[in-house]
């Protein structure tokens, strides 16, 4: 199932995880501009609601912890049984803290694990088996390009990136047999409350508006894989193809020591 164009979108519904801030913002106001009615879910119920205002009748608050899974196959039923079958997922919570070598605790790589992996993980199941019953439907789940290669300061937010594009990959071919897509999006540096908290410059960066608009462009053109800027992909393409030696040659000319500091 492809998202239509323009007057074929009106009336359907999506649903937006990590919706109220970002490009899951962005995203649900661009949807809804295209004719969608568009159901919105973070942990910030004030900025739903402010998001429900600026989406003008088409965008609505769904409160919920995506690291709650009971709460969220509860919403999801809950979701459909008042406005109709979702039609598009696009489960895109998550977070984000630099850790490494330097400062790895597992405090900190259990928070990012729970939010990026299990929390999408909460969301893919009920939605999965929603839309593989009903043979109709396309999932979208936001990955990263730091998912390709390991990178200094990245270490979890990196494997938990990496192991949803795996997922995605495993699933998409089985799920298309019940017409279903799964579509994986892996955004370069965009500018976001989460890359706020980057001291270092960020190559490419572009606009959650600008990233809004690629997503929904390769939706609609039935992608399994969204990547932007398109420069930014070419640049992680590369660093992925070469020899390893290499590779760590060049990511040590990005370390930071904080003793050198």
């Amino acid at each position: 199932m492809l998202l239509g164009r323009s007057d074929e979108n009106k009336g359907r519904l999506a649903w937006i995880t990590g919706g109220s801030s970002g490009i899951g913002r962005a995203l649900a106001l661009h949807l809804a501009r295209k004719g969608w009615r568009v159901a919105v879910s973070a942990r910030s119920a004030e900025a739903l609601e402010a998001l429900a205002v600026d989406g003008k009748g088409r965008i609505f608050a769904c409160p919920l912890d995506v690291t709650d899974a009971q709460a969220v196959r509860d919403s999801f039923v809950l979701l459909e049984q008042e406005h109709g079958p979702v039609e598009l997922a696009v489960l895109a919570a998550g977070t984000y803290r630099r850790d490494g070598a330097f400062n790895f605790t597992i405090e900190r790589a259990r928070t990012m694990i729970e939010v990026n992996l299990f929390g999408t993980m909460n969301a893919l199941e009920p939605v999965l088996a929603a839309m593989m019953e009903r043979r109709r439907g396309h999932v979208a789940v936001m990955a990263s390009v730091a998912g390709y290669n390991g990178l200094p300061g990245g270490a979890t937010y990196g494997a938990t990136k990496a192991a949803l594009n795996n997922l995605c990959e495993a699933m998409r071919p089985e799920a298309e047999r019940r017409n279903v897509a799964v579509t994986v999006i892996n955004p370069g540096f965009v500018d976001t409350p989460l890359t706020e908290k980057n001291d270092f410059p960020m190559p490419f960066l572009i606009s959650a508006q600008e990233a809004a608009e690629a997503i929904e462009r390769g939706l609609a053109d039935g992608r399994y894989e969204i990547v932007f800027p398109w420069k930014m992909r070419i640049v992680i393409r590369l660093l992925h193809a070469l020899p390893a030696g290499f590779r760590f040659f060049l990511m040590r000319r990005l370390v930071r020591d904080p003793q050198d500091l």
